[in-house]
């Protein structure tokens, strides 16, 4: 079941209630679990920009649409191999700054993921 998002500020975001100081993602099955960011920081420097390894690690078979929450200020984008990446597994990406992207989670149908920046 898909979890609501409550809230977020700059460092955190609130889902059923349960406050994440962290990146996170959101499973299909509506587990949340912190972000691998390193597997982009590893290859860019910064987990700003979302490395292939990264989207392949995120990518859950069947899903449909990735929401992806790009930060309060909205610096989070894909690197162009991840972008190419979902287009292969044709995976929607929505990429919104976090506050947008929640409300665009809490109405989203269907098979969705959602990865969340709670920083920058």
């Amino acid at each position: 079941m898909k979890p609501s998002i409550d809230q977020t500020i700059f460092g955190s975001i609130t889902i059923e209630g349960t406050v994440f100081a962290h990146d996170v993602m959101i499973r299909q099955s509506g587990q949340v679990k912190k972000r691998k960011k390193k597997l982009s920081k590893a290859l860019y420097g910064t987990s700003h920009i979302l490395s292939q390894d990264e989207a392949k690690y995120i990518y859950e078979k069947g899903a449909k649409r990735l929401i992806i929450g790009t930060g309060q200020f909205g610096n989070v984008r894909l690197s162009d191999e991840a972008t190419e990446y979902f287009q292969q597994k044709q995976c929607q990406v929505d990429l919104l700054p976090t506050p947008q992207a929640i409300q665009t989670w809490n109405e989203a149908t269907g098979t969705v993921i959602g990865l969340f920046h709670v920083t920058c």
